[in-house]
């Protein structure tokens, strides 16, 4: 898996969202292969691409862009707590789908629900942190390549360890 560059001009939102995206066509993909009787071989390959990106995604989050709008929000609604608690249903979730095989009967309710955790997710932060980060005074450009730096590390320990 090539590691993918991020233009130096992404923004902390902007990549994200980016991710975001991907995820969902990645979903979307899934769910295809499932209703088209697809090969476990090519939907175990899927949910683990879903599972490798939304772990890069959730780390880089609670590292990095979570304690800045934590900063800047001062997070009285607690949003950040909010995302960081719905990370934890998701990486219980990836760990179940990472340590089965799609041969076990609940191996694509695990991936549906866990599409669905993260549209959950991407619809809270997309509709509510997101806009108020970027009304802040934050730096969204330096975060965003401390974000995208990061971003491309874990990557490439996550590629090692395959």
């Amino acid at each position: 898996m090539a590691t993918q560059k991020t233009p130096a001009s992404t923004d902390a939102i902007e990549l994200l969202t980016a991710d975001h995206k991907e995820v969902k066509a990645l979903f979307k993909a899934y769910r295809q292969l499932v209703e088209a009787a697809g090969d476990d071989e090519e939907k175990e390959q899927l949910a683990l691409e879903i599972c490798t990106k939304l772990t890069v995604h959730a780390t880089v989050e609670e590292e990095i862009f979570y304690p800045a709008a934590r900063e800047v929000l001062e997070d009285d609604e607690g949003l950040a707590d909010e995302a960081e608690v719905e990370h934890a249903s998701a990486k219980d979730l990836i760990a179940q789908i990472e340590e089965s095989v799609p041969a076990n009967a609940l191996y694509d309710a695990k991936v549906k629900v866990l599409g669905e955790y993260i549209d959950h997710h991407v619809k809270e932060e997309e509709g509510e942190m997101f806009p108020k980060v970027r009304q802040s005074d934050l730096d969204l450009d330096a975060l965003g390549e401390e974000m995208a730096q990061r971003k491309e590390e874990l990557l490439a320990e996550m590629e090692e360890v395959e």
